[in-house]
């Protein structure tokens, strides 16, 4: 039995062919008695049906962390594809994930995805793209330290913008001190 590790309207890189591609169509091969499909190949418009190995998703990681978020498509439930046509991918939305379990992460109403469709497909890719912008920023704070204090002030000062923002994202907030019991005393007052 197999599963669909792969969406339609997904971005893969094909080893074979050495070429971007996005999935089209996903074709299941049945067998008499079998639940599941027993094989899946995918048809990327590039003249034939590739397998699953053949193809590696686009993932955005960071390698200090070992994360690996990207950016699954989920299916509209409420709208057929032929509804909304206007969408750069009719009939799914943007899902971006952050587990390696296809667990939590960001997610948007399918309403509100249908009146700002190119505000939050461009949401979507820059959240799945953090951790590589995370480590960039990194990067410029580890060659600022480097330098010596002459160096040019835009650079420094694009460096103390990114441990700022380095130190928001790292911090977390204070919990609420919890409400202090009233005793009956205080009640009958």
């Amino acid at each position: 039995m197999v599963k669909a590790v792969l969406q339609r309207n997904q971005r893969l890189w094909v080893d074979s062919v050495g070429a971007w591609g996005v999935i089209e169509k996903i074709i299941p091969v049945w067998a008499r008695g079998f639940d599941e499909p027993v094989k899946l190949t995918y048809d990327l418009g590039l003249g034939r049906k590739f397998q699953g190995h053949e193809l590696r998703a686009e993932a955005a990681s960071d390698p200090a962390s070992g994360e690996t978020w990207r950016i699954l498509r989920a299916r509209n439930k409420w709208q057929e594809p032929g509804d909304c046509l206007h969408h750069p991918f009719p009939g799914t939305y943007p899902i971006v994930v952050t587990d390696t379990q296809d667990w939590g992460g960001w997610r948007t109403p399918g309403a509100e995805y249908d009146r700002y469709t190119f505000k939050i497909e461009r949401q979507a890719r820059l959240i799945s793209q953090a951790p590589a912008l995370q480590a960039i920023a990194r990067a410029l704070v580890d060659l600022v330290a480097d330098m010596p204090p002459d160096e040019p002030p835009e650079i420094q000062s694009l460096a103390l913008r990114a441990i700022a923002i380095e130190r928001y994202v790292q911090e977390l907030p204070q919990p609420l001190q919890p409400a202090r019991p009233v005793s009956k005393t205080e009640t009958t007052e």
